[in-house]
Formats: C-alpha cells, sequence, structure tokens
C-alpha cells in the first residue's frame, strides 16, 4: 500500500503542479473510490498531505519565476484560514453520501464550465 500512497502522491503533485488544480480534485475520488474511505476521511486525509509540499515547494517554484502575486496570496490565505475552519466545521454535520455527492456535483459543474464556457 505505501507504493501506491507514494505513486497517488507523485501523480497529485504533477497535475498540481502542471494543471494548477487543487490537489484534493485528485486524491479524493481516488481515496474515496479506489481506497474505499468515507468522504469525510477522504478530505481530511488530503488536506493533511497537501500542507506542507503545496506550500514549501510548489510554492516556492513559482514565486522563484515571479508567478506569484503575494500580497493577493496574504489575503486570499487569511479568508482560506477562516473559510476552511468554518467548511470543516459544518462538513462534520454532512451525512457521508450527502458530501460526496456535493463534491461530485461540484466537479462536474467546474469541468463542463471549463471545457464548455470561454
Amino acid at each position: 500500500m505505501t507504493f501506491a500512497y507514494l505513486l497517488l502522491g507523485l501523480v497529485t503533485g504533477l497535475v498540481s503542479g502542471l494543471l494548477g488544480v487543487g490537489g484534493g480534485s485528485v486524491m479524493i475520488p481516488v481515496f474515496v473510490l479506489g481506497f474505499g474511505m468515507s468522504q469525510h476521511l477522504a478530505q481530511g486525509t488530503a488536506l493533511a498531505s497537501m500542507l506542507a509540499p503545496v506550500f514549501l515547494l510548489a510554492v516556492l517554484r513559482y514565486h522563484q519565476e515571479g508567478q506569484v502575486n503575494v500580497p493577493m496570496a496574504v489575503i486570499v490565505a487569511v479568508g482560506l484560514f477562516v473559510g476552511a475552519l468554518v467548511g470543516a466545521n459544518y462538513a462534520q454535520m454532512i451525512p457521508d453520501v450527502a458530501l460526496k455527492r456535493m463534491f461530485g456535483i461540484y466537479l462536474i459543474v467546474v469541468g463542463v464550465k471549463m471545457v464548455f464556457l470561454k
């Protein structure tokens, strides 16, 4: 299993770094559908696994190339800090099946908009 987890991390990192997508959009479906996790456990695990690599390595690389708007990122980070705490609290009150459906609908809506709208 360790190799499968490492491979998932590698693929997620490649997709996130290449396309700028949140790693959760890659990891959570694999955690739920591939590893049989509950939606809640998948979301918590994805958040925990992304914390250090996203902030320490990927951001530094983009910053080296001048591809980070630091003042904007700091302001957004403040909102993320508060929003993530509120969202995590609310997520605990939502049944697993409903949360899984909400996540799936979110991915579909974003995918359709990205493919078909300008």
